[in-house]
């Protein structure tokens, strides 16, 4: 990914892998190992979290005190002065990691219980933002842009599938759903039930008049489909 270079609208890109390699490696280290009966996928870091953390959907609270992380975080190359990269010292929330973590606790009551069962994973690594600091989601860059990010990222997706061998493969939100749909069927020999969840975006109306009594009935009927309890 870092071989990639990306034009206008993009003025800034983050690789938290690079930066925020140790928070993200203490993630994979203390909970991905080991068969999971589910995989749930995002779409890329917030600002506010997995740019933070290293950790998808990384609210620092979730973090720190649910998981038991903490680490040691970089600097990007170049940083927008409006999206600061304070580690675990940031004082902002990420509204969607504090919900969809906050999802789990509540279903699940331990992380270790929850990642015993399941994993979550972003898509893409990278975040971008335009001159004006804000956020530039995959689906907002250059087509032939989104085909490079795409090709390095369905063999990472392919890859963890690989290895955590999931019975559900569960998208947070429909742009998450429909690269798992891709991913499924670049991989025939392995059977899936897919599905979708609400994004805990609070830019989304739906999210914040529904969360989290939707999320937890769709992610019931997915496991139920799947035969899963």
């Amino acid at each position: 990914m870092n071989a990639l270079r990306f034009d206008s609208p993009v003025a800034y890109t983050y690789n938290p892998l690079e930066y925020a390699r140790e928070g993200h490696e203490t993630y994979i280290r203390r909970f991905g190992e080991g068969r999971k009966d589910v995989l749930y996928l995002g779409m890329n870091p917030g600002p506010f979290g997995m740019a933070q953390t290293g950790v998808p959907f990384g609210e620092i609270a979730a973090v720190t005190l649910w998981m038991g992380i903490t680490a040691s975080i970089g600097q990007p190359p170049a940083t927008h002065p409006k999206r600061p990269v304070q580690g675990f010292n940031c004082p902002r929330s990420e509204v969607s990691g504090r919900r969809l973590w906050g999802l789990f606790e509540e279903m699940y009551g331990t992380a270790e219980a929850f990642f015993s069962k399941a994993y979550v994973a972003n898509y893409c690594p990278l975040i971008w933002m335009s001159e004006s600091g804000a956020n530039i989601p995959p689906t907002q860059l250059p087509k032939e842009q989104v085909a490079q990010i795409d090709a390095a990222c369905q063999r990472h997706l392919c890859r963890i599938i690989e290895i955590l061998q999931p019975r559900c493969l569960i998208g947070v939100g429909g742009y998450a759903l429909k690269q798992l749909e891709i991913a499924a069927a670049a991989l025939p020999g392995m059977a899936f039930t897919l599905g979708t969840i609400l994004h805990p975006s609070p830019a989304s109306p739906i999210a914040n008049k529904h969360w989290p009594e939707k999320p937890r009935q769709q992610i019931r009927e997915i496991l139920a489909a799947a035969g899963l309890n």
